[in-house]
């Protein structure tokens, strides 16, 4: 009798340890979308220095396209947005990392990218351009770039299609990095968004810079850690770019920082 009550209340500890330690299991097993929630907050990979996406304005408040729209997405999801500002070759091995929860840093959608990142559907659709100093007559398109020199970010795509095209590329991590190496000619040349050097003419307008080539560009979407466990993170992401989108929200922010309702697919 005593051998068979101590099996007994050794199976019932047996059965609350397994109990427990499913319960834990349980526990750890919440997606990203429930950890977010959780934690209360949208860690967002930024540069902070990259206009009209990301920039700080006179009061040094960082503003911008993705600053708006990072801050709504943060909002939808019942979070407050934490933006952490770093290099642009380092943001998306944060989302890899899991350093950040998104990138809002105008990243272009690539196939190759897309292998290795969830993206959100494309918020808008931008053009490249090729740009040169006022006075360059030697590169009028981008097939005149071989064997010449470009200043670009590394790991962006505009660096790897100057490559393409067997240009030398030097890295910059501002974009004001990038024009000052053009315009003191230590560079030939440079490709990079359309909103961007027109941004930075608009506020320069005596800069002795020219727009040789406009190209077509990526779209522009949000990537997000490719786990097991974000699907319902992205699909939640997405839901609130679409209602944005329905509402009209999304053309008021691309209009308030670009001039141009660029949320549309050509």
């Amino acid at each position: 009798m005593k051998n068979r009550l101590l099996r007994i209340v050794s199976f019932i500890v047996a059965a609350a340890l397994v109990m427990s330690l499913a319960a834990c299991g349980n526990s750890g097993k919440k997606d990203m979308l429930a950890r977010i929630k959780e934690k209360g907050t949208l860690v967002i990979g930024t540069e902070g220095n990259w206009s009209p996406w990301t920039y700080h304005d006179e009061n040094d408040q960082l503003v911008g396209l993705d600053i708006e729209i990072g801050t709504l997405i943060a909002e939808g999801l019942g979070v407050k947005p934490d933006f952490q500002e770093t290099d642009w070759d380092a943001i998306l091995a944060g989302v890899d990392s899991g350093r950040f929860d998104i990138a809002c840093n105008g990243v272009g959608y690539t196939e190759e990218r897309a292998e290795k990142y969830a993206f959100s559907t494309p918020y808008v659709y931008t053009h490249k351009v090729l740009v040169v100093s006022g006075d360059n007559t030697d590169i009028n398109s981008m097939e005149d770039l071989k064997g010449k020199t470009t200043a670009n970010s590394p790991g962006s795509t505009y660096a790897a299609i100057a490559e393409e095209y067997g240009a030398t590329v030097t890295s910059a991590s501002t974009l004001d990095q990038t024009i000052e190496l053009l315009l003191q000619g230590r560079v030939d040349a440079t490709i990079n968004a359309q909103v961007s050097i027109e941004d930075y003419l608009a506020q320069h307008p005596d800069a002795n810079l020219k727009v040789v080539q406009v190209l077509e560009g990526d779209p522009v979407a949000f990537p997000m850690p490719k786990t097991e466990d974000a699907a319902s993170y992205v699909e939640a992401v997405n839901k609130i770019l679409d209602d944005l989108r329905k509402s009209g929200k999304l053309s008021e922010i691309s209009m308030k920082y670009f001039n141009l309702d660029l949320t549309k697919e050509d």
